[in-house]
């Protein structure tokens, strides 16, 4: 019987802009450590005679990672957040995710940090802190 565990999955983050190394990423919220939105594929176009006619179209591909709050990994985006703010530019990374469980990985390219959050939600504890990265590219690569 196979195992479909995400806890063994490992995320590298690259933004060399910020760091010299990679960023070995941990600290991963338990019901919701990382997810990949659905981007559209196609655009599609029906005539007034109904045929229906698609096209290829490049879209982004948003990303969220959400760490528990106490996370050694909030203060990579931290920094990167706010080497973003001083430079006034978007600044760059790439990633890789590794999932031995189901023998897969991915490589995605040409990443620009969307969504941050700078401080966790303070209720009975503190709350998961959630980031968003919009990637270019998503792409399988063999384990």
């Amino acid at each position: 019987m196979g195992t479909i565990t995400s806890a063994n999955a490992s995320i590298v983050l690259s933004i060399p802009s910020v760091f010299a190394v990679d960023q070995i990423l941990s600290g991963f919220a338990a019901d919701d450590a990382f997810s990949q939105q659905a981007f559209k594929m196609t655009e599609q176009r029906m005539g007034v005679d109904g045929k229906l006619s698609a096209g290829y179209t490049p879209s982004p591909k948003p990303f969220g990672i959400t760490f528990q709050p106490d996370s050694p990994s909030i203060l990579v985006f931290d920094a990167w957040g706010l080497a973003h703010i001083a430079a006034r530019e978007a600044l760059e990374a790439s990633m890789i995710i590794t999932l031995p469980s189901v023998g897969k990985a991915f490589n995605f390219s040409v990443g620009w940090l969307d969504d941050f959050k700078a401080l966790p939600d303070g209720k009975k504890v503190l709350e998961p802190q959630s980031y968003t990265i919009i990637w270019q590219d998503i792409t399988p690569i063999p384990l």
